[in-house]
């Protein structure tokens, strides 16, 4: 009962707080996040449950709604992945993804070692290298949400939802690397197969996984005449590819697995290409996955863990990570954006459409906790960017798709007449 009763708090709170910060013009995924955080174990869960959440374990069940909302993303994400619109904006968009990714990593690197430098005894370069591979990662739900709710159009919008898609296989690369030199300076052992092998075995078992599941889905779509009935079937098969990507095995030394996000991600791209009715599906798909992505962030909030304002080098630690990779992220994007010759707008806003991170980050951090001390280290500071970043980092992209001219207010009239009407 109290798990059902949980949830329902969790939407109800979400959506309630829409309404409240609708006056400070912030968008609803933040207010998820700041109702997530007020039912979270810091704040109504101090009350012993009464309502909201009274420890982590307890937000921690819902992990399977956090996973199906992370499939729809992903597959939403695959669908601006179209041959049409690749052929005008596919070449930069990778150009853009990689070069933005990398200059984050490099950024973040640099800052940390020369902490490290400074403060050994804060943070150990194994720590620092494996920090600046999870500044990679960007977060695509909260992008997709604010493209979403404010219906944003332009060059700048099919940039980006691409770049963020983009961004999840490099991150894997490069943090598979970097971890893998973090463990090697951490115990002295060497493994380079594992290192270089894993995340290649990765993303290759991803893609065909997703490419299977796409060209099943398209079939057995035809199979069906009524939309209702075939949006039921794109709604199974993504809940279905989202569990078979979580599935991993060992071969020798490597670990075979794959990644539900590139998995998902390649079923949307793939369904999206060869089935000819896949729009309507894809639209209506965004109506029904609008309650779970709401409670996804909600419980995303009710996660995160205040105690990191704590610790003073924690936050400074924090700090110095949040702007290197904000700075990488913002200048990259800028300069390879010049480079492919993308209008101004696109050159000026598109980096700080990239600060939001979370989802990818926290999985990485996972993986990190293998380093010990050095592992729970990675995840306080990670925490703590996910905190700013989440509450943030969507009023700047709603901020900059507005300023972009790819965000249109409704007129002050029009929404007068519909609160009389």
């Amino acid at each position: 009962m109290s798990v059902l009763l949980n949830l329902a708090v969790a939407l109800v709170a979400g959506l309630l707080m829409t309404r409240l910060v609708k006056h400070w013009h912030l968008p609803d995924v933040t207010a998820f996040l700041i109702a997530g955080v007020l039912i979270g174990p810091f704040v109504l869960g101090r009350l012993g449950g009464i309502i909201g959440f009274a420890d982590y374990d307890e937000v921690a069940k819902y992990d399977v709604i956090s996973q199906v909302a992370m499939g729809f993303i992903a597959f939403s994400i695959g669908s601006e992945f179209r041959l049409s619109q690749l052929k005008k904006t596919g070449k930069a968009a990778f150009v853009i993804g990689v070069v933005q990714s990398v200059i984050a990593v490099i950024m973040v690197d640099a800052a940390l070692i020369a902490f490290h430098f400074l403060f050994p005894e804060i943070i150990s370069l194994p720590a620092a290298i494996t920090l600046g591979a999870i500044a990679s990662a960007t977060a695509p739900a909260a992008t997709l949400m604010v493209v979403r709710q404010f219906k944003a159009k332009g060059e700048l919008t099919d940039l980006l939802l691409p770049i963020v898609a983009l961004d999840d296989a490099v991150g894997l690369v490069v943090f598979a690397v970097s971890f893998g030199i973090a463990k090697v300076m951490s115990s002295g052992e060497i493994n380079v197969l594992s290192i270089v092998l894993e995340p290649i075995i990765e993303i290759v078992c991803s893609l065909l996984l997703g490419v299977l599941a796409g060209y099943v889905l398209t079939k057995l779509e035809k199979l069906f005449h009524s939309n209702t009935n075939r949006n039921s079937l794109a709604t199974s098969f993504v809940i279905f590819t989202a569990a078979l990507a979580t599935i991993s095995a060992k071969a020798g030394p490597v670990t075979v697995g794959f990644s539900p996000l590139l998995t998902c991600m390649m079923l949307g791209t793939v369904f999206c290409n060869i089935c000819d009715f896949s729009d309507e599906i894809m639209m209506r798909s965004e109506k029904w996955s609008s309650p779970v992505l709401a409670c996804f962030f909600v419980l995303s909030g009710a996660a995160l863990r205040l105690e990191v304002f704590g610790n003073y080098m924690l936050i400074i630690l924090g700090a110095v990570y949040i702007l290197s990779r904000s700075a990488g992220k913002y200048f990259g994007a800028k300069y390879s954006a010049k480079l492919m010759k993308c209008s101004p707008n696109v050159i000026k806003y598109l980096g700080i459409t990239l600060l939001p991170q979370a989802g990818v980050a926290l999985g990485m951090c996972v993986t990190a906790q293998s380093l010990g001390k050095d592992g729970e280290l990675i995840r306080n500071i990670i925490l703590f960017s996910v905190l700013i970043y989440e509450l943030v980092g969507p009023l700047m992209t709603k901020k900059a798709l507005k300023a972009a001219g790819e965000i249109y207010e409704k007129p002050a009239d029009k929404t007068a007449r519909r609160k009389n009407a």
